[in-house]
């Protein structure tokens, strides 16, 4: 009876370790941060916001009423209205859109471009690290804002010429960190092995080099999309990113800076709704660093 029972509970061991995952485990530790589930349900909350802005926006965002211009907060106009008269709850609900579409897209395209740079750099070295990372520091002794402007006004101000700014200068934060996370990873015994039954390098980068870069990239890219939607309201500021009649926060603030002292509302809801936009995804990824880095963990 004592063997069986023995048995039984180790078989049972064996159930709940077959439950159980690096990611798994990665989730009940994020969950257990509530700091960082603020975040997340801050994130879904604007999510939500974006894609219903068409249902729940009381008004057209384009829509002017010059009678109506410049006045404060009722309730027929949640956050007042502009120096056009438009319903700035309708527009900042629409901002959340173009925010998050140029955040989350611009990150997506530097996690590709660096993550493919930095596997080649770290995986095959010589002069193909040193083209590559010569590359990265060109990019990183420009202050990344500046060289986002450059490019802009190379390629024309608009909206989709701000993603492909934001996601150029990215590229090399995401592949000097890959580069390093594969450098530690090539000479590890698993891909000695993998070399020794004669896999090849495509499916050594495939199915090992990857798979095990991908904790830095996700906590970074979460934490990238901060600065993405704080870089697209800076060019948006300077006239840059989206233009007109688009309701894009940073294009909201540029065009109200002259109103803080007499309408202060039309500044202060694009300004608040970009900070808490920002803060949710900092929240969130500082609670993925802690749940994904081993070394975070007690």
């Amino acid at each position: 009876m004592a063997q069986i029972t023995a048995s039984t509970g180790g078989n049972t061991a064996i159930q709940g370790e077959k439950v159980s995952g690096p990611w798994r485990d990665a989730w009940r530790t994020f969950r257990k941060n509530k700091i960082a589930m603020i975040g997340l349900i801050m994130i879904v909350l604007f999510v939500i916001i974006a894609l219903l802005a068409p249902v729940i926006a009381p008004y057209d965002f384009k829509a002017q009423e010059l009678g109506d211009r410049l006045k404060p907060p009722s309730s027929e106009h949640w956050f007042g209205t502009d120096d056009l008269g438009r319903d700035l709850f309708t527009r900042v609900l629409y901002g959340a859109r173009i925010s998050l579409w140029v955040g989350t897209f611009s990150v997506i395209g530097s996690i590709i471009l660096g993550t493919i740079l930095g596997i080649l750099a770290g995986f095959y070295g010589k002069w193909i690290d040193m083209i590559i990372s010569r590359l990265f520091d060109i990019l990183l002794a420009f202050p990344s804002i500046l060289l986002a402007i450059a490019i802009v006004a190379i390629l024309g101000p608009s909206l989709q010429n701000a993603l492909y700014a934001i996601a150029i200068v990215n590229i090399p934060t995401y592949g000097r960190l890959v580069r390093a996370k594969v450098l530690s990873l090539k000479n590890e015994e698993y891909i000695t092995a993998a070399r020794a039954i004669g896999m090849k390098n495509s499916g050594i980068l495939l199915r090992h080099i990857l798979p095990n870069s991908l904790t830095p990239i996700i906590v970074q890219g979460t934490l990238g999309i901060a600065t993405a939607i704080i870089e697209a309201a800076a060019l948006g500021f300077l006239g840059l990113g989206a233009q007109p009649p688009a309701p894009e926060w940073g294009k909201m603030l540029s065009d109200s800076r002259q109103f803080i002292a007499t309408a202060p509302w039309t500044v202060v809801f694009p300004g608040i709704s970009i900070m808490l936009t920002v803060l949710a995804f900092n929240l969130m990824g500082d609670g993925l660093r802690d749940a994904l880095d081993p070394r975070m963990k007690n």
